[in-house]
């Protein structure tokens, strides 16, 4: 019997990331592939696959998600949360409320369903899916403005709680367990504070194992950082609290800690959220039944249109309106309120636990959340140029270069992008003047390898890999980017240039206008040049700059002038 479960398994997975392929191809999200081949292969599928195991379904589909949404943390940068937690806390909590009682209410009536049971329904479906936004967000091939993905991002990771407070709630209420309001604030109170206490707790105390540690076995630090993962979902949730949420924070805690062998721990979680994606909608397309959905279709279909068109950007609205987005940012994070694996997995619950009509209300939203990712998720890209809102994603490099270091090590080599209308566009090499510590040390256009020397010139869709000590990354990553923010240096800032370069290039490369021609300096003229006007004393103030000799003749030390007397 295993043998054939494990051939099973293999075979689905081939399939599941065979039809991945498709995904662009079709306009479809990737998703909705998976949960097809689980249909597909399901009781009433072409495989004949027997199942309908929903605590089996609930008990894998907590798991998988636990991973996806710690690989999520793993990738939100801290401050992405700082810059949009409260526009984010507020669809968490008002958003879902609302969306919750207006998809809840139609449901009762629509399918004549008590009041409390249609409810629970709209709790169900209530919040956003973060599978489902990560999956549709990778895969559009769109880059939005950065607050709408950090707000789209963190919504969909922290929202879990509310859904499952409502819905663990209202379960409570109509099988008669509870009655208490006190028990049901305590709950609330429980999923929020407990989740994010042990996620922050448990999330430093895995940067500090894993810099502390010191492993001899690479491939280990990727599994220590997954167990401290599983440890805050699993300890929150024996506390009373999110595991969902303990989860997610906890991989934000650690991705913004600066740990050792980070691109390899980075990677591994990245292929395991992808691994849970594929099991987790396959195996909820496995417990679809296509002849129940049918029977639905119709009420389905309705409550899917007061969700999507109405619920949903009346919660937006309300939740967002004391910070000022703009209408089309409201209207596209209206319609991306996806739904996916949660929903589907909150709706085994009243199975669970005996709710009366549970099985009307299960298949309801599986075509609530069909619906939704077919609809919500394909239309993304044409919505969002519709909009005039985001641009295509930047083209992935045929190439990766990395450093899996096993112990601190103060540098990077980052990836660039060349775009048109960047500083480093159409420049030479040689004409960038990068300081010390800054070397390019790979161009890739298109297929081909070009190495760099000082007269190769950086073209419109060139990869440029840089290597680089990570405190000079935000001063490079302005070179690259288009629409550069006004420099905002440290007070203590210290850098090394070679001193052939020119008054111009070291303005130009800070962001700063070009001081007006003077008897002092020209923009031609060398920092060496200008050093030696001044010699013996080797010391002269270039603007804001204060330029000394080096401690060779080929380097000019370039500080921040203190003062107008430095």
């Amino acid at each position: 019997m295993i043998n054939v479960s494990m051939l099973l398994v293999g075979v689905l997975l081939l399939v599941g990331i065979g039809s991945s392929k498709f995904s662009a191809r079709l306009g479809v999200p990737v998703l909705v592939l998976f949960l097809g081949v689980g249909m597909l292969a399901g009781s009433e599928g072409l495989g004949r696959i027997p199942f309908e195991d929903y605590a089996l379904a609930s008990n894998a589909g907590s798991a998988a998600l636990a991973l996806i949404l710690f690989d999520g943390g793993l990738r939100t940068s801290l401050s992405a949360v700082r810059s949009v937690w409260r526009p984010a806390l507020a669809l968490s909590t008002v958003g879902v409320l609302i969306t919750s009682l207006l998809t809840g209410l139609t449901a009762a009536w629509v399918l004549q369903l008590p009041l409390l049971q249609g409810l629970l329904l709209g709790s169900i479906v209530g919040s956003t899916d973060a599978a489902a936004v990560f999956s549709v967000l990778r895969t559009s091939g769109l880059k939005l403005p950065e607050r709408l993905t950090d707000t789209l991002e963190v919504e969909s990771g922290s929202n879990d709680p509310m859904a499952i407070f409502l819905t663990v709630g209202l379960i409570s209420l109509i099988t008669g367990s509870s009655d208490s309001f006190q028990g049901l604030v305590g709950l609330f109170f429980s999923q929020f504070g407990v989740g994010s206490l042990v996620g922050i707790a448990v999330g430093r105390l895995a940067a500090w194992a894993v810099n502390r540690i010191h492993l001899h076995y690479p491939g280990l630090y990727p599994l220590l950082a997954l167990a401290f993962g599983l440890v805050a979902f699993g300890l929150a949730a024996v506390l009373g609290g999110s595991g969902f949420l303990a989860v997610y924070v906890a991989g934000i805690v650690l991705g913004n800690s600066s740990i050792v062998f980070r691109r390899g721990i980075f990677s591994f979680h990245d292929a395991l959220a992808w691994l849970g994606q594929i099991v987790l909608f396959v195996m909820l397309g496995l417990l679809s039944f296509p002849s129940r959905l049918l029977a639905v279709a119709g009420e389905g279909l309705l409550i899917a249109l007061v969700l999507i068109l109405l619920a949903r950007p009346v919660a937006v609205v309300v939740s967002l309106l004391p910070f000022r987005f703009r209408r089309r940012e409201l209207t596209f994070l209206s319609w991306v309120g996806l739904k996916g694996a949660v929903p589907i997995t909150l709706a085994t619950f009243p199975l669970l636990a005996g709710v009366p009509q549970s099985q009307l209300i299960f298949n309801a939203v599986f075509f609530v959340v069909l619906i939704s990712a077919i609809t919500q998720g394909w239309s993304l890209p044409l919505v969002a140029r519709w909009l005039r809102i985001g641009r295509p994603a930047d083209p992935a490099p045929a190439l990766s270069v990395e450093i899996h270091a096993l112990r601190h090590v103060d540098g990077e080599i980052v990836d660039y992008t060349v775009k048109p209308g960047a500083q480093v566009a159409g420049q030479h090499l040689r004409d960038l003047a990068l300081p010390d510590g800054v070397l390019v040390t790979l161009i890739l256009r298109g297929k081909q390898v070009v190495m760099p020397r000082g007269s190769t010139p950086l073209e419109p869709g060139d990869h440029v890999f840089v290597a680089l000590r990570t405190r000079l990354q935000p001063l490079i990553d302005r070179l690259f980017d288009p629409q550069p923010e006004p420099p905002s240096l440290p007070a203590d800032l210290s850098l090394s240039f070679n001193a052939a370069t020119t008054v111009e290039q070291l303005h130009r490369f800070f962001g700063f206008p070009l001081p007006a021609p003077g008897p002092a300096s020209s923009p031609g003229q060398s920092l060496a040049s200008l050093l030696q006007d001044v010699a013996p004393k080797a010391m002269t103030r270039l603007g804001v700059f204060r330029l000394e000799a080096g401690a060779d003749g080929d380097y000019v030390s370039v500080r921040m002038a203190r003062s107008d007397h430095d």
